[in-house]
């Protein structure tokens, strides 16, 4: 289960980079000032930061274009609310599989073959494969334009790009800005007030409500620092010199707001893969940190990442940029320590052990939790109450698929283990899986009916989705 069709690419003058058994090639762009070379970025010489720019910017529509032509290969992106709302009432849950298949085909078709069936007749969903970074050549941070437009109103820095946008509709992301709650003042519901904490407007929020301790915490999760595109040298992503970045420019008040990277544990620049933005919620009962890199305490992984250019596994980089060096006993304790105060948000048909409560539930959900345990093997992964189990596992996804083909810049190779993420309050989360190519519930069910050979009828998959919808 989540965290987060056949159809042959349209070969639409080159817009969808591929190789054979998925397609043929198609457009190449323009390397950057700081292109990654084995494992280390280099300046291309006697370029600045201008020509750059230009070359950037006369890109951005055919990179665009490129990934906007994969998407409505893969899915149905139409805006299709559901009744459910995400747990600020905001927003609501989208709806309906998402991915396509192809003319001919259903699912159930699809369920009956086995792994070497699909990949011998290259019939695995293209939805089902990794889905590249809208620029898998350059990477980097990119932020949904809601998040961009916020932080410049309100702090006059810009996290606008230059050369790539945010590449989902915003109706398939969590809402914005997301309720924030916390495990020592659960009867204050969402603390946010229905705004987005800034380095502005933090100490009014949290004042009488957080300690000294923790309020420092989170001062330096709001601090910006220098990171890979955006920071004050030659080789950044915006027009003008910034600060840089905060932790909590992703984790938007301590959740998601579906801003994706690359992960940075995996070289080359083509091998790696997209990483979209994970919860923070539930924190502290989280043992590994990182989706495959398993960092022992989330200490560690905060200081790893400031010290490392935000997700590029690079400090030397990092350093050329002006790396934050926090203090371990005074900074990053307290940041984490703020981290690991942010509760799930509240499920109100679940028992304190993490059970449907008979007296609350519907029916259909009530049948939903029986295939969560049983039939649908769920909880082999995602335990009850935290619904995770601090574990890796490797889907082994290649068993449907030739590895090796090229997509839009991304080789599609085998992914390994990637950690397990919380099922707690899951219908907040969009997209799913670990690169977002789950768009929404229904898709991640019938990914998992698909690799984990569940053979689950339509009514089953539709109690699972009542079901997850009350976590």
């Amino acid at each position: 289960m989540p965290r987060h069709p056949v159809v042959l690419f349209p070969l639409v003058c080159g817009a969808i980079a591929v190789t054979p058994a998925l397609g043929a090639p198609g457009a190449e762009f323009a390397t950057d000032k700081a292109g990654i070379v084995g494992s280390y970025r280099v300046n291309v010489p006697g370029e600045d930061f201008g020509t750059t720019k230009k070359k950037d910017e006369a890109d951005k529509p055919r990179a665009m274009e490129r990934q906007r032509t994969l998407l409505e290969s893969r899915y149905d992106l139409a805006n299709r609310p559901a009744s459910v709302q995400m747990s600020g009432g905001r927003k609501a849950v989208q709806q309906g599989v998402r991915v396509k298949l192809s003319e001919g085909t259903t699912w159930e078709r699809l369920a009956g073959l086995s792994p070497a069936q699909i990949r011998e007749r290259d019939l695995l969903p293209r939805g089902f494969l990794p889905l590249p970074h809208a620029k898998h050549e350059t990477g980097g941070m990119v932020f949904p334009q809601h998040q961009i437009d916020r932080i410049d109103q309100m702090e006059r820095r810009s996290l606008q790009r230059f050369d790539i946008d945010f590449d989902l509709p915003d109706y398939l992301t969590p809402e914005f800005p997301p309720p924030i709650f916390l495990t020592t003042r659960p009867e204050l519901g969402d603390i946010s007030k229905g705004q987005l904490l800034t380095i502005k407007n933090f100490f009014s929020l949290t004042n009488g409500i957080l300690t000294p301790v923790q309020i420092e915490g989170l001062r330096l999760l709001l601090m910006p620092f220098p990171q890979e595109e955006f920071n004050q040298t030659d080789d950044r992503k915006v027009a003008e010199p910034q600060f840089g970045v905060a932790c909590l420019d992703c984790h938007a008040n301590f959740h998601t707001n579906a801003a994706f990277h690359q992960n940075p544990d995996t070289r080359p620049q083509e091998s790696r893969l997209r990483l979209d933005t994970t919860s923070l919620r539930g924190l502290f009962n989280q043992q590994i940190h990182g989706s495959k890199r398993s960092l022992r305490s989330v200490e560690d992984f905060t200081e790893f990442e400031q010290r490392t250019a935000y997700f590029n596994g690079d400090h030397v980089s990092a350093d050329k940029k002006g790396s934050h060096q926090p203090n371990r006993t005074n900074q990053v304790s307290l940041m984490a320590q703020m981290q690991n105060m942010i509760d799930f948000p509240p499920a109100p048909k679940l028992d304190p052990l993490g059970r449907l409560d008979p007296a609350t539930a519907t029916k259909q959900e009530l049948a939903g939790e029986r295939i969560f345990f049983e039939k649908g093997r769920c909880a082999s992964c995602h335990i009850p109450p935290s619904f995770m189990d601090q574990q890796m596992h490797d889907l082994k996804l290649e068993r449907f698929y030739t590895p090796g083909a090229t997509i839009n810049g991304q080789k599609i190779g085998v992914t390994g283990p990637i950690k397990t993420f919380t099922l707690r309050g899951i219908k907040d989360s969009p997209p799913y899986l670990h690169d977002g190519r789950l768009l929404t519930l229904e898709d991640t069910i019938e990914f998992f009916n698909l690799v984990l050979s569940l053979k689950l009828t339509q009514d089953e998959k539709s109690a699972l989705v009542a079901y997850l919808r009350q976590l």
